[in-house]
């Protein structure tokens, strides 16, 4: 089987995001179980080496693994624990009230805390708790507020009030105190990281840090067990994240990299932050077993955590049963959620928890180099762990072009042998195997590797049959550097393999005769990539999947999405997986929804739509007939006029959404065809066009027409030849809005 030969496992969106989900990898669930069964019996030991998923771990728990998990960041250690074994909703509701009744100074401290963010209703003009103030960055003031009236039902954003200026700025005056214990637990006061802690704390606006650490002291007070002590950390770390400056108003940043308060952001109320976290934790599935290494898990399945990293596992582990597989996500550098965990730790359980991440407090910036470096040493740790052969599902998500490198080059400067590697989209998590091989000396780099990737990223495209953006292209040169020996060698510096190879990529593609560029800015990682105007393609992706989609309509009724996808990947796989917004353009042609099941619409049957071809034939002929024109049939789907002996108007008459063959390749006169097509195929027609600037070149000087503006023109009895080519343009193909995701 060749790299790209692989089918891409489609997994199912989850239920909902789950607690911190904008720092955590982005990943389907469903994928690993569909993985793993003919990799490892049930029971088996697996290996994470990198914790950063915790979903993930627990779905391999719950389909009959038992799962060693390398996890020495606390934060995400401890979203692990509350996965695997989480807290009922009863259990986070009665700590809610609870909490709400405990008394700050003579008032209940829901009320108080509540009270930070009153505000009054513009159109009741009743004093209520906001949802959240609004502010820009630098401004010493919010500049608006965000409620629901529960009186008048008035909501939205409105203008902030003097009164609401004043009540922020009576807070403020009174936090510095606050702060201070929030920093003491993060860094004591002669810690050389308290500077760094002092810094990241900017993040937190004073009403943020004066509500956080009234919450905060909460946890010491007495009488707290150690079950209520779990589930109100739990509360408080959603509550940390919703607290901070990191939300951008509306969709900016909706995945933070870096610790930078956002332009427009979003300061949220505290105690509303409290009540949302209790949907992100409570229970929805059931628990599984979860131990702390050394101790011993059933034989059937569960989570065991190791604190620390894979490279102090290495003599523990030679004891125990071997590993069947290695999974993981592969963490990429978040200097954002990684200095946060430093904070939060420190807040949660106290500055001895957060030292051993205070590296994350001190570092500033994170660059590609850097983080191939630690892959690499985490990758070069597993390698004595495990057996030879042994398999390695890897996901690498948001995997942009420098990313993949990393990963790739990690591995393979390790002795990892690539085995397959699938993509969809630069926003999905790539999926790749490796197994582990033997420590031998790659044969020298080839000669013609500029030749080499050329020919793989050609390849590629014509297999494609579209233009793709450049993520996909350098995952095509990537598996062509390995295969070719280039990537990575014994010797080579971290810059000259990971900067080396997007170089190399690069300048191949600047071949004009190998490749065409579209709709491009600054930088080769912008725009599409096709091969030269002229070259002759196969089928286009669209169109297959277009094909594909509807076959399988017409087998199977009532579909859900994910299984019309499962059914797709073996036929498109690698870098030929579709997206999920073009599959759902063409759901939306052809299928109605109902409860999240799609089936054909009647009139997009077989032979509904033969039966329609044939009556529009019959009307164009009519049409022609009364314009004077000689109609005939060519075919059963092409109808010609004819004024003397030239054709006038040619129409190709189709029920779906492809257009080819003798249309686009010059049999007739672009200027005098037109296609006719039923209405519910002009949008995925005009979504093709818009996403593939190819076929649109491929289209240019061809006329469609709705059926439905056929029927208008046989009913009517107002128009001339003069008038006809006018009324042709009344009803123009564009996008369905809101359909093709």
């Amino acid at each position: 089987m060749g790299l790209f030969d692989a089918p891409f496992i489609p997994g199912e969106t989850p239920a909902r995001d789950g607690p911190l989900a904008r720092f955590l990898p982005p990943l389907e669930e469903g994928i690993l179980a569909e993985w793993l069964p003919p990799q490892a019996g049930r029971g088996s030991w697996l290996l994470d080496p990198f914790g950063s998923a915790p979903r993930l771990d627990v779905e391999a728990a719950r389909a009959g693994y038992r799962v060693l998990v390398t996890a020495n960041n606390p934060i995400t250690r401890f979203i692990l624990e509350l996965t695997a074994q989480p807290p009922k909703e009863s259990e986070l509701k009665a700590a809610l009230a609870d909490l709400a009744v405990t008394k700050k100074g003579g008032e209940r401290l829901e009320d108080h805390l509540q009270s930070l963010y009153l505000t009054t209703c513009a159109n009741c003009k009743k004093e209520i708790p906001a949802r959240a103030f609004l502010w820009r960055k630098g401004e010493t003031t919010p500049f608006a507020r965000a409620y629901d009236c529960p009186r008048c039902k008035d909501s939205g954003e409105k203008p902030v009030t003097d009164a609401d200026v004043k009540r922020y700025e009576s807070v403020a005056s009174t936090a510095e105190l606050h702060r201070a214990r929030l920093i003491e637990r993060v860094a004591k006061l002669n810690d050389p990281d308290r500077e760094y802690a002092e810094e990241a704390l900017s993040v937190y606006t004073p009403r943020a840090v004066y509500a956080l650490a009234t919450l905060i002291n909460r946890l010491d007070m007495p009488g707290v067990t150690a079950e209520r002590r779990r589930v109100l950390s739990a509360m408080f770390l959603s509550t940390c994240d919703a607290a901070n400056r990191l939300w951008g108003r509306g969709n900016e940043r909706p995945r933070p990299k870096q610790l930078t308060v956002s332009n427009e952001y979003r300061e949220n109320n505290i105690w509303m932050a409290l009540e949302d976290s209790i949907a992100e934790w409570s229970a929805q599935a059931e628990p599984v077993p979860l131990m702390q290494w050394p101790n011993k898990l059933p034989e059937s399945r569960g989570v065991l955590i190791y604190e620390g990293r894979i490279a102090e596992l290495n003599t523990a582990l030679k004891a125990e049963p071997p590993v069947a597989a290695v999974i993981g996500a592969l963490p990429r550098f978040n200097q954002a959620f990684w200095t946060l965990s430093a904070l939060w730790a420190g807040w949660l359980w106290g500055s001895e928890s957060a030292e051993p991440f205070h590296v994350a407090l001190r570092r500033r910036r994170y660059d590609w180099l850097w983080h191939f470096e630690a892959l690499q040493a985490a990758i070069r740790s597993l390698f004595d762990l495990l057996a030879l052969e042994t398999p390695f599902f890897g996901f690498v998500p948001e995997p942009e072009p420098a990313f993949l490198t990393s990963a790739l080059a990690a591995a393979r400067s390790n002795h990892f042998e690539l085995k397959s590697l699938a993509m969809r989209t630069a926003e999905d998590a790539a999926q790749i195997v490796w197994t582990r091989g033997e420590r031998l000396h790659y044969g020298s780099e080839a000669e013609n590797t500029d030749e080499i990737l050329r020919a793989a990223m050609r390849d590629f495209l014509a297999a494609r049959g579209e233009p793709v953006p450049y993520p996909h292209m350098h995952a095509a040169g990537l598996g062509a550097l390995i295969q070719s020996h280039a990537l990575a060698k014994e010797g080579q510096t971290s810059e000259e393999i990971v900067r080396g190879a997007a170089s190399k990529i690069q300048q191949s593609l600047l071949d004009e005769s190998a490749f065409t560029r579209y709709r491009f800015g600054e930088g080769a990682e912008t725009g599409l990539w096709g091969l030269p105007r002229g070259v002759d393609v196969v089928e286009p992706l669209a169109d297959r999947v277009e094909m594909a989609v509807v076959k399988f309509l017409l087998e199977h009724t009532d579909s859900r999405l994910p299984d019309i996808l499962r059914h797709l990947a073996p036929g498109f796989p690698g870098l030929l997986t579709p997206s999920r917004g073009l599959v759902l353009a063409v759901l939306n042609s052809y299928a109605e929804e109902n409860n999240q099941r799609w089936r054909i619409r009647v009139e997009d049957t077989p032979s509904a739509r033969n039966a329609e071809i044939e009556q529009m034939a019959n009307l164009l002929e009519g049409i022609g007939e009364r314009l004077e024109f000689s109609a005939n049939r060519l075919d059963p789907r092409t109808v010609i006029w004819e004024a003397g002996e030239a054709s006038e108007y040619i129409f190709h008459l189709k029920a779906s959404a492809i257009v080819g063959g003798k249309i686009l390749k010059g049999q007739y006169p672009r200027e005098r065809s037109l296609v006719v097509l039923p209405g519910g195929r002009a949008g995925l027609l005009a979504y093709k066009r818009q996403r593939d600037p190819a076929f649109a070149a491929r289209l240019e000087g061809i006329r469609f027409v709705k059926f439905r503006l056929v029927r208008a023109l046989a009913e009517s009895t107002t128009w001339t030849r003069e008038t006809f080519a006018a009324r042709l343009e009344s009803d123009p193909i564009e996008p369905a809005r809101g359909k093709a995701g």
